[in-house]
């Protein structure tokens, strides 16, 4: 809010005659506060593909703007896993159209009661036979599936827990070059992240030995890695 700061008046302790500090302090602009919830919210609106999210869609498709997507994180996360296939490729199994259904109890029948807030998920499953070309599908249960508040917790057995952001480096191979303390020496180092799974990095000490570690645990050498 705008606001100017006044004089004030203050008595001098030595010979009691009061003294008027002028301040000419002043906002003249507001600030305005945004939304700090927004990203947690977007984001799971955008996840399990509710009503927000669609809302959010068609106003982007109106306004021409491609900055979101068209599939929820749902619909992306089957796709990428479908079909699953047995060993000999015979037998196919996919997942489509995620869908969840109301909430089992309110918020505060959750904590009061211990419980988590969620809502049943449920996928269509089509199961094909690529040699009888026999397709079967139907809406299977897949699991009580977390619900994000209004306030962008979750209520996880009736405790309130949030979800705290942070930075991850991007996937791919960072080399660094250190100089070893006791011996002055450079010693090489090349980290391999991937987008999912263990990390690796390969080190190269001062006795010019190769080794690696996975998931920053105990070095070992390359060739029992290799094994």
């Amino acid at each position: 809010m705008a606001a100017a700061r006044n004089a004030t008046s203050t008595h001098s302790p030595k010979n009691g005659r009061e003294h008027q500090r002028l301040s000419f302090a002043k906002i003249s602009d507001t600030l305005t506060v945004p939304n700090l919830l927004a990203l947690q919210l977007e984001s799971f609106d955008w996840l399990v593909g509710n009503d927000a999210w669609k809302e959010r869609v068609v106003e982007a498709q109106k306004a021409g703007r491609d900055d979101i997507a068209l599939k929820s994180g749902l619909e992306e996360i089957f796709d990428e896993i479908s079909p699953i296939e047995d060993n000999a490729g015979t037998m196919q199994l996919s997942f489509e159209n995620p869908i969840l259904d109301e909430q089992k109890f309110s918020i505060e029948e959750c904590k009061e009661r211990g419980k988590t807030y969620s809502a049943p998920l449920y996928v269509d499953a089509a199961f094909y036979n690529t040699e009888t070309q026999v397709l079967k599908s139907q809406t299977v249960y897949m699991g009580d599936f977390p619900i994000m508040t209004d306030k962008g917790t979750f209520i996880i057995n009736g405790t309130e827990r949030v979800i705290v952001s942070q930075l991850v480096r991007s996937p791919g191979v960072y080399f660094e070059r250190v100089q070893e303390k006791t011996s002055d020496k450079d010693v090489f180092t090349a980290r391999v992240i991937p987008s999912r799974g263990a990390w690796l990095e390969f080190e190269i000490d001062k006795r010019d030995q190769v080794g690696v570690r996975i998931d920053r645990k105990r070095k070992q050498s390359v060739p029992v890695f290799l094994k």
